[in-house]
């Protein structure tokens, strides 16, 4: 994931190099603390100790980590493996062997040293630059039996040499306004190099990630098997019942009553409509028809037709999209307007879809109180978990007072024409 690229000033950078140079020294300090702590693991203190210390260093390589994609322009995600929580034991191996731990004190070493360097060097240029540009101007202050000196490569004698101190010092100055942005990148470089996730830790992080979304997927796909054979059970089921047993009775009954007979089926008429009506309901709940006939973006136009809030729709779908990702984004849009409904308190909602660059976005927003928390209850996390099987995300935003908007994305491709043209429904 790209970021923003940023162009500190000169001058800006030169103080960012000094402060750096500073706070290096308080890497050395943990590289200390961590060795003392080390030193104590055998009288158990030392345990929490590590612990103590390398979360302290995690989040000191994260604001030089966030520092450096600032001056890059590009992302650097956090290297670290899920952290263990189950006793002090097994937590202090998982960080010992994950390699960040060691990449990162391998950084504080370099960090202290060769970054140090590449940070002091447009330092002693800048402040070469003020002394030999200053010299022109105090030579006369100067005594006159001053020994003869060099500075830079000028030996200074006379006021004719101080000038020539004084041009070499604008040339110390040009060659510092050249150089500052390219060490202090080499800096924020070498700090990428060992603080941003290798290929191999990247790859294990995709493979648990993997795991962990077949995981969930598979318990959703359970969890909707059972809620189907309840329907099923429970509704469908107990009406067919109910219905052989009126057309049991009124054979029993035709011959010697035929009115109770004929009471009998048209209560079996009625329970056939409502044991079709539910079976409707139940295969809605597994694929709309509306989805299939008409796409996403019919389908979501359905949605906020029948919504009691008015709802505004603006989609832009050039073409449909495969049927697993139209199921997926369409109950998640569902759920979504569902939520709206019941806890939003809101006056109106809106949803957007867009497809572009290979990316489905949807956001579903209200005008309500705000204060969704995806961590609060089950539909949020529901959503994400149905997200996650298509390497989708779900970002929520929803401050006191209002509005909430939750944006989700879902990577996919458009697989036919476009069927639904956009619209917007009040």
């Amino acid at each position: 994931m790209a970021a923003t690229a940023r162009s500190p000033g000169r001058f800006r950078l030169l103080a960012s190099a000094v402060a750096l140079t500073v706070v290096a020294l308080v890497g050395v300090a943990l590289l200390v603390l961590l060795a003392l702590a080390v030193l104590l693991i055998p009288v158990w203190i030392g345990v929490p100790g590590v612990l103590g210390v390398t979360a302290i260093i995690r989040g000191f390589t994260g604001r030089h980590r966030a520092r450096a994609a600032r001056l890059l322009g590009v992302a650097i995600d956090r290297p670290y493996r899920p952290a263990e929580q189950r006793g002090w034991i097994t937590r202090l191996k998982g960080v010992a062997g994950d390699p960040a731990t060691w990449r990162d004190i391998a950084w504080l070493l370099l960090n202290a040293t060769a970054g140090t360097l590449l940070r002091l060097v447009p330092v002693a240029m800048f402040a070469a630059a003020l002394t030999f540009l200053a010299v022109p101007a105090i030579w006369a202050l100067l005594p006159a039996d001053i020994d003869p000196v060099y500075l830079g490569v000028v030996r200074l004698t006379d006021q004719a040499s101080a000038n020539l101190v004084g041009l070499e010092g604008l040339l110390v100055g040009l060659l510092w306004w050249w150089a500052t942005p390219p060490l202090l990148r080499a800096d924020a470089r070498l700090a990428r190099w060992l603080l941003a996730p290798t290929e191999r830790s990247r790859l294990a992080s995709r493979v648990r990630q993997l795991a962990e979304t077949r995981a969930d997927t598979v318990d959703s796909q359970a969890a909707e098997l059972r809620r189907i054979e309840r329907d099923l059970h429970d509704g469908v089921q107990a009406r067919l019942v109910s219905l052989g047993m009126n057309l049991g009775m009124a054979d029993e009954l035709v011959g010697d009553d035929p009115g109770a007979a004929r009471e009998l089926l048209a209560e079996a008429r009625q329970t056939t409509s409502q044991a079709l009506a539910e079976l409707r309901e139940v295969v809605r709940g597994i694929h709309p028809p509306v989805l299939a006939d008409r796409g996403l973006g019919g389908a979501v136009q359905a949605l906020a037709l029948a919504s009691p809030l008015p709802t505004e729709v603006e989609i832009d779908l050039p073409a449909r999209l495969p049927a697993p990702v139209e199921s997926a984004a369409y109950f998640a849009v569902a759920e979504m307007l569902t939520n709206v409904i019941k806890h939003s308190q809101a006056g109106r909602s809106w949803v957007r879809l867009r497809h572009a660059d290979g990316k489905l976005a949807m956001e579903v927003g209200d005008d309500g109180k705000g204060g969704a928390d995806p961590s609060d209850g089950t539909g949020l996390r529901g959503i994400q978990r149905r997200l996650a099987a298509f390497d989708g995300t779900l970002v929520v935003t929803s401050p006191p007072g209002g509005p909430t908007v939750v944006t989700m994305e879902l990577p996919c491709e458009s697989s036919s024409p476009k069927t639904s043209p956009s619209s917007g429904t009040g």
